[in-house]
C-alpha cells in the first residue's frame, strides 16, 4: 500500500534589503479601503496637555489577508506577553494621550 503524498514544509530564507531599517513607533494610524490596509508609523510627542506632535516616518500597505494574519499574530504574542509580565493597560500613566 502506498503512502499518501505529504508535502514537505517550505524552506524559508529571510534577508534584509539594502534599505531595511528599524525604528521605534508609539503612534500607528490605520486606514482601510476595499483592497488594502495602510499602516502609518510615527512617534508621538506630547509637549503639553493641549499640544501633540506626531512625526510619521513609515507607511506600509497590507492586503486584507496579511492584515488579518498580523492581527492574529499580534494577539497571540500579546497573550504570551501578558501571561509572562501581566496585563497591558491602555490608560495614560500621567494624563498623556493614548493612541
Amino acid at each position: 500500500m502506498s503512502q499518501p503524498f505529504q508535502p514537505q514544509p517550505a524552506q524559508v530564507q529571510v534577508a534584509n534589503t539594502a534599505d531595511y531599517r528599524e525604528g521605534y513607533a508609539n503612534s500607528i494610524q490605520v486606514r482601510a479601503n476595499l483592497w488594502d490596509f495602510f499602516l502609518v508609523f510615527g512617534t508621538l510627542n506630547q509637549t503639553s496637555p493641549e499640544s501633540v506632535t506626531i512625526a510619521n516616518f513609515q507607511g506600509v500597505y497590507l492586503s486584507p489577508q496579511q492584515a488579518k494574519a498580523l492581527a492574529n499574530l499580534l494577539q497571540q504574542n500579546i497573550m504570551q506577553y501578558e501571561a509572562t509580565f501581566g496585563a497591558i493597560r491602555l490608560e495614560p500613566v500621567s494624563g498623556g494621550a493614548v493612541q
